[in-house]
């Protein structure tokens, strides 16, 4: 089993690591300013990129959590705006104070992942047993409306 990087262990690592990137240090003087070996600091530098790409990917997920935390919060002062409102005869703001709430939770279910509002097309109907039945009927309805027809059997070819 491979040694774990002495510099990556190191206590001053973020120092090290700053050195590297944002001071443009050598490897030889961060090496004996920090009591490392000059090749151990230039391994460690191999390392950088994928440090980089973990603290952007962490980043960006405490980013998303900041976002969900104050749709979170607006959700929280539209439920109570609407609590407050229902004890009042302002049926208008209890009503703002609902549309308010119920888009917030879109927004939260569509950012945990729980809505999705994407199209979504059912391809297992072309392979039910009365689909060129169904084909047939709607193509015939359709018969009235060629430029409809046209659209819809282009469509039902485009699944099949």
């Amino acid at each position: 089993m491979a040694q774990p990087c002495s510099v990556c262990t190191h206590e001053g690592v973020l120092s090290i690591n700053e050195a590297l990137v944002i001071e443009g240090k050598s490897n030889r003087a961060i090496a004996r300013q920090f009591g490392l070996h000059h090749d151990a600091v230039r391994r460690h530098r191999a390392h950088i990129p994928e440090l980089l790409v973990k603290a952007s990917q962490a980043m960006e997920v405490a980013d998303a959590d900041a976002l969900l935390d104050k749709v979170e919060d607006l959700y929280a002062e539209a439920k109570a705006v609407l609590e407050a409102g229902k004890g009042e005869s302002d049926h208008r703001l209890v009503l703002m104070a609902i549309d308010r709430a119920g888009k917030q939770l879109e927004t939260l279910a569509e950012m945990r992942g729980e809505l999705n509002r994407q199209p979504q097309v059912n391809v297992a109907l072309v392979h039910h047993p009365d689909y060129a039945r169904l084909r047939e009927a709607i193509v015939a309805a359709l018969e009235p409306h060629p430029e409809a027809r046209w659209a819809v059997t282009a469509a039902l070819r485009g699944i099949e």
